[in-house]
């Protein structure tokens, strides 16, 4: 994964930004030949993904938002500040989906900054 994203975006962390975060995944993995299928389930995880983050976000704090592309892949990395040591539930549902709909998944936290990165490789269309 290349150091310095392709697309970054910094949006306030709040539910009504959920769907512009949806809408350039989808975008940009139509834009590396994604199947539908695979931009649906893409578009799905990343608004999983982001819900998990706003339901841990510290108030008055920003989403930050990273795309990967490569060929006929993409790894996004989504992050928010947080008070304390907050982990995703990796037992809960929303992390098994996530799971399901993605090739990777990982979560850490450094410097209050909750980070979820998951990357999705699509079959190329003929």
């Amino acid at each position: 994964m290349p150091s310095r994203p392709d697309v970054e975006l910094r949006l306030p962390a709040e539910r009504a930004f959920a769907a512009v975060l949806r809408s350039t995944a989808a975008s940009l993995a139509a834009r590396l030949d994604f199947t539908v299928d695979d931009i649906d389930d893409l578009r799905l995880a990343v608004g999983e993904t982001t819900t998990m983050l706003l339901e841990a976000a510290r108030p008055a704090t920003d989403l930050l938002v990273e795309y990967h592309l490569g060929d006929h892949e993409m790894t996004i990395d989504v992050s928010v500040e947080v008070a304390g040591s907050v982990e995703p539930d990796r037992e809960g549902f929303a992390w098994q989906l996530l799971t399901a709909l993605t090739t990777s998944l990982t979560a850490d936290l450094q410097d209050a900054r909750l980070r979820i990165g998951l990357t999705m490789k699509s079959t190329p269309l003929e």
